[in-house]
């Protein structure tokens, strides 16, 4: 790809202009990771931004955090609400410390970005409780079992332990995956992305695995999503979840 075009992908994704490339590292970078990664079709640019900054926010990577919470916000692929909800979503698939720091960064970052605009910081969007979803227990854990089978394709764990019946049951699915804000998709995507970082082996397979079956995410978009990640956090994780991938659609068409 020539630089221009490269370089232009490189614009469209950060919102600022590229820097000069002065390190192998820079060069291999912008060459592979915005030249070849980036400009891929297969994902949208939202899509592929929704593992880049599950990715760098699992890495504890300061700068990159912020470059990509700046870029997300500011190119308009992510809305303050979607983004916020994001946070939310990552706590739990890779822990609420990491997601703190996130959130701490898109604080910053949106009032970095209202700046520029000349525009004043405002607050933050107002939260209705409704959204906290169902507050009748027998209920909610109900509803609980019935997500983790839509989502799963699997039965649902019984509540036996504290972390199958308030972690589980009780949030996870019987709140977590209702919100709204952000799309089954969407938590599908970065699911993925956590569960491969989290080295978890269940998980993996039952995600990704449920993922594909349920046809939220085609096998090329799965393929898709382990190259960008791979570029993101790690080729040796990125075999991993290609590896998932492969066998779960190989057990979907046996």
């Amino acid at each position: 790809m020539s630089d221009s075009v490269t370089d232009r992908t490189y614009r469209e994704v950060m919102t600022v202009d590229p820097p000069a490339a002065s390190t192998p590292f820079e060069q291999a970078t912008r060459e592979f990771v915005f030249g070849q990664v980036w400009a891929r079709p297969g994902l949208s640019r939202r899509d592929r931004r929704l593992v880049t900054l599950t990715c760098v926010a699992a890495a504890d990577a300061p700068q990159p955090i912020d470059d990509h919470v700046y870029a997300a916000l500011g190119s308009g692929d992510l809305t303050l609400p979607e983004i916020l909800e994001f946070v939310l979503h990552f706590a739990v698939y890779c822990g609420w410390p990491k997601a703190s720091h996130v959130e701490g960064v898109i604080r910053r970052q949106w009032a970095r970005i209202q700046t520029e605009r000349g525009e004043g910081v405002t607050p933050w969007p107002a939260l209705d409780n409704a959204t906290l979803g169902l507050n009748d227990w027998e209920a909610r854990l109900e509803r609980g079992v019935k997500e983790f089978i839509d989502v799963n394709l699997l039965p649902a764990p019984p509540p036996d332990t504290p972390y199958t019946h308030a972690g589980i049951l009780g949030y996870v699915f019987g709140h977590l995956w209702q919100r709204p804000g952000l799309t089954r998709r969407d938590r599908r995507i970065i699911t993925v992305a956590c569960v491969a970082i989290d080295d978890s082996p269940m998980p993996l397979q039952t995600h990704v695995g449920s993922a594909l079956g349920s046809g939220d995410i085609t096998k090329p978009e799965m393929d898709e999503i382990a190259l960008h990640f791979s570029a993101y956090y790690g080729f040796a994780k990125g075999e991993a979840l290609q590896h998932s991938a492969e066998a779960g659609w190989a057990r979907l068409h046996s």
